[in-house]
């Protein structure tokens, strides 16, 4: 053989696109069976189709690509569907906004233009998401690629719609609704986000009709109470029982409004009255319900006071009628206070207005029926979280669901496919666009202008990118799909929904395992935000360090059920195990010149442990990608390549192709190809542009790493006598190793130590028998080897070393000035001892033991059992060398 020649630096922009294109070229991300396994099906969580990926979605894909290149190579036949989402309100938002620019509203352009306007930003979007797929080295089928508004996606959201309607599990109807006055359009309860913020609450009069005094109520939000329709106590409160019946004036208006009593009220809550504002307040709805109250809405769409209100309230924002109405009732002497108060209030989730309790038409879906269904089958086992922490917060949802509102008032999305009749006032809901009314037989029928909530296409998913409702190939090969890798922070907008869909329209869970991710905070926990410019681009850190660097940096951060704090330095880690894993793969290829690889190669007791570590490191990377445990699949994967096969195995098989005859390095090179190419494929799904670039330049590989077999854990491997004695040989090398770094010995002098072995015979033969091995390791000159005894006097110019099973002696005074040593160790021994005071003071200090947090005392403990630790081997080289120079 000759030797081949990697590039000297490790440079990921070499090669990663290209292996990429090629990949895809051959179709290696297209199922394919090996076995008989059960294929591996995930349905990528599709990203909205209106911007660019962030680090979170650098995240979720990486992940779910290392546990499909894992199960690829295992022999199932995998299958990975990507995907964009439609993403209603917020595509719509940025179109509106590159229109406002332009000094137009998209009423300018009409629906039909608006629409095709809107088309042309998701190309745009698309294009870019897809490259950035690509980029973070995602083994998605591209030839199965799916869109929510595609033409078979929008068949399967009209059959279910029809469906769920046929079902009596669809309505229509007057309902309060959380209202985004700047999207204009209605959110569920799942898009509204709650937010902690300072205000006020203000005290108001409300004039009894009889004249004698008044009722004290407080609100926070004082011009609602142009919609007040009653005043409410508890109708076990003695103060208000002669009341209730009776009538208040409204302030501001001249309107009487009843006191009715309704155990919705907290009597032991500020005065015990509170005004019912059903129009624009969930709970005071509830109680006009029961009390049967009129419902007045105040608000326009726009979230201006409409012409319900006295006329000089009309028209204003709701922040303006606040400041108005605050101005009349002081001047009017309904004001009695105002106080401080910090309350939770509802925000967008897409543009961050605050929301407004808002009486609409809408759809809705009965969710209870469904939510049954989904319980059932997490208590059956159906459907395992991972962690499974999550579990109490899918089942406490589902057990308090509420229905959901899934119309939105909008242009972009699944438009309702419902119709009504002018002439008999009905509404048809059909699978196809009709022609007349199926009620009257007129033709003056209009299609509802709504579109569909884009949660109502993203919970059919994972069935309908397969082809549902029509019985596919793909739908019967591949439904149920295997697992599902997302954010917590969708339990309820996306997972618990898509459950519920593939329940009620296949009979069947759509996924078994769900993999729940944390979410990524910088160094300081904080989470990833534009406004504190904490936020890491995933195509910046693949540009800088390469795709595989940042997908192994994840992986080893990612510990199941726990927040990842990362930030641009920390990617420095897997593009530092990249090039180590580069640097020994072009060591061991640099050196295949006049090499022959040969059959059957027998195998050195070096040899014999690498296996045995290989196995052993197969086992707990197989087990722990089975179980969705990332990091510790990582870091098993890190400590097998870099301790076990670089820094000990390759140093070893240094003696043989150094030093050994032909054939014993045609040998010793055989077993190390062999070893090499088993560990890249260990290593693939974690890096697997590296790996593969390497495998195709080893002499003794063929085909592509991508859809080679993974390594299979063998017991017939397992060696753990061999292990023992390898523990004792490296911790016999390591202690010599950190004797010459003490000492500063030149790297190049080679010392002269003598080991004693105890009664162990078999160690005392491997030593014997491997003591080339610990001569090359710990650069030793001359080794002796000898029985232990009680009588054997310490060899004079020594220093001992003491290990598990031995005692080693490194004749010191031959390789350095023993009085130089002297004073340098009693220098360092006097900064420990400083160091050590401090140490000792400070955990002496009770206000440090009590404010502190933990984490901080332990480290300080650490330092001082290491400091200690430290000294006492110290004053052990000082003691040996005062008695070595007497």
């Amino acid at each position: 053989m000759k030797a081949i020649e990697l590039e000297k630096a490790y440079d990921p922009k070499g090669f990663e696109d290209r292996i990429y294109a090629h990949w895809k070229e051959i179709g290696a991300f297209k199922p394919q069976s090996r076995n008989s396994k059960a294929p591996y099906v995930i349905v990528i969580p599709p990203p909205n189709v209106t911007g660019v990926l962030h680090l979170g979605h650098g995240l979720n894909i990486s992940l779910q690509d290392i546990i499909v290149r894992f199960h690829r190579m295992r022999g199932a036949s995998t299958l990975w569907v990507p995907g964009t989402d439609h993403a209603g309100i917020a595509t719509q938002h940025v179109v509106e906004k590159r229109l406002k620019a332009q000094g137009k509203t998209r009423r300018d352009l009409g629906r039909k233009q608006f629409v095709a306007e809107t088309w042309k930003v998701k190309e745009e979007h698309h294009r870019i998401i897809s490259r950035q797929i690509t980029r973070i080295g995602a083994s998605v089928d591209w030839s199965r690629e799916r869109f929510t508004l595609d033409e078979g996606l929008s068949g399967a959201v009209r059959e279910v719609f029809v469906s769920l309607y046929e079902r009596d599990l669809l309505y229509k109807g007057n309902y309060l609704v959380n209202w985004c006055t700047s999207c204009g359009t209605a959110l569920s309860d799942d898009e509204v986000e709650h937010e902690e913020v300072p205000g006020k609450l203000y005290h108001i009069r409300y004039p009894r009709a009889d004249g004698n005094g008044f009722l004290e109520l407080a609100t926070t939000r004082p011009e609602t109470l142009l919609g007040d329709t009653a005043a409410a106590v508890h109708p076990e409160d003695p103060r208000y029982q002669d009341l209730v019946g009776k009538e208040v004036l409204l302030p501001l208006t001249n309107r009487l409004i009843p006191v009715v009593a309704d155990s919705y009220v907290d009597k032991e809550f500020g005065t015990g009255v509170v005004k019912i504002t059903p129009g624009h307040d969930p709970n005071d709805w509830e109680v006009a319900k029961r009390q049967n109250l009129p419902v007045i809405n105040i608000l326009t769409p726009e979230g201006r006071l409409n012409n319900r209100v006295p006329e000089k309230y009309q028209g204003l924002t709701v922040k303006a009628a606040r400041e108005a109405v605050l101005a009349d009732l002081k001047e009017q002497g309904f004001f009695i206070k105002e106080q401080d108060l910090t309350h939770g209030v509802g925000h967008c989730y897409r543009c961050q207005t605050v929301i407004e309790p808002y009486l609409s038409e809408q759809w809705f879906v009965r969710m209870k029926p469904l939510a049954e269904k989904a319980l059932s089958a997490w208590k059956e086992g159906a459907v395992i979280f991972y962690p499974r922490k999550w579990e109490n917060t899918y089942r406490h949802w589902l057990e308090n669901i509420r229905d959901w509102c899934i119309s939105r008032q909008l242009w972009w999305g699944h438009r309702i496919p419902a119709w009504s009749c002018s002439s008999c006032g009905k509404i048809t809901v059909a699978r196809q666009d009709p022609s007349g009314c199926p009620h009257c037989g007129s033709t003056a029928l209009e299609q509802d202008p709504d579109v569909l909530d884009t949660w109502f296409s993203s919970w059919l998913w994972p069935f309908s990118t397969l082809g549902w409702p029509e019985q596919t190939e793909d739908i019967n090969a591949y439904y149920p799909t295997t697992a599902l890798v997302t954010g917590y922070d969708i339990i309820f907008f996306w997972v618990a929904r898509m459950i519920m869909a593939g329940l009620e329209f296949t009979g069947k869970a759509p996924f078994r395992d769900i993999y729940l991710t944390g979410l990524l905070r910088d160094k300081q926990g904080r989470k990833m935000s534009k406004s504190l410019g904490n936020g890491l681009d995933p195509l910046e850190l693949v540009d800088e360090f390469g795709a595989d660097a940042l997908k192994f940096t994840l992986a080893f951060l990612c510990a199941q059920g726990q927040d990842l704090l990362i930030d641009k330095e920390s990617v420095k880690l897997g593009s530092k195990f990249a090039n180590k894993i580069w640097n020994a793969s072009r060591y061991i290829l640099m050196h295949l010149d006049n090499r022959n690889l040969i059959a059957n190669p027998a195998l050195n007791p070096a040899d014999t442990w690498i296996y045995s570590r290989l196995n052993n490191a197969v086992k707990a990377i197989t087990e722990a990608f089975l179980s969705y445990r990332y990091n510790d699949a990582a870091s098993k994967a890190y400590e097998y390549f870099w301790n076990d096969f670089c820094d000990w195995y390759v140093e070893a098989t240094k003696l043989s192709i150094k030093t050994g005859d032909d054939p014993e390095k045609d040998r010793a090179t055989t077993v190390l190809l062999e070893v090499l190419a088993e560990s890249l494929k260990l290593l693939h799904p974690l890096l697997p542009f590296i790996t593969e670039e390497i495998y195709g330049k080893l002499p003794n590989t063929q085909g592509l790493l991508i859809t080679a077999s993974y390594p299979e854990y063998d017991e017939k491997r397992e060696r753990p006598e061999m292990e023992r004695c390898f523990i004792f040989l490296q911790e016999l090398v390591r202690q010599i190793r950190t004797l010459r770094s003490e000492c500063t010995i030149n790297p190049d002098k080679r010392i002269h130590v003598l080991v004693r072995v105890g009664s162990d015979q078999d160690r005392g033969s491997f030593l014997a028998q491997n003591a080339e091995l610990v001569k090359l390791l710990a650069n030793i000159g001359e080794l002796d080897i000898e029985g232990s005894s009680e009588e054997a006097a310490k060899p004079q110019g020594s220093i001992g070393l003491v290990g598990s099973g031995f005692e080693a002696f490194v004749y010191i005074l031959e390789a350095a000035d023993p009085e130089v040593l002297r004073q340098k160790f009693i220098k360092e021994a006097a900064r420990d001892r400083k160091f050590i005071a401090s140490l000792e003071s400070k955990l002496g200090n009770e206000q440090f033991l009590k404010n502190a947090p933990p984490e901080l005392v332990e480290a300080e403990r650490l330092k001082l059992e290491d400091a200690l630790q430290r000294i006492g081997k110290l004053e052990s080289y000082i003691s040996e060398l005062c008695y070595r120079a007497v």
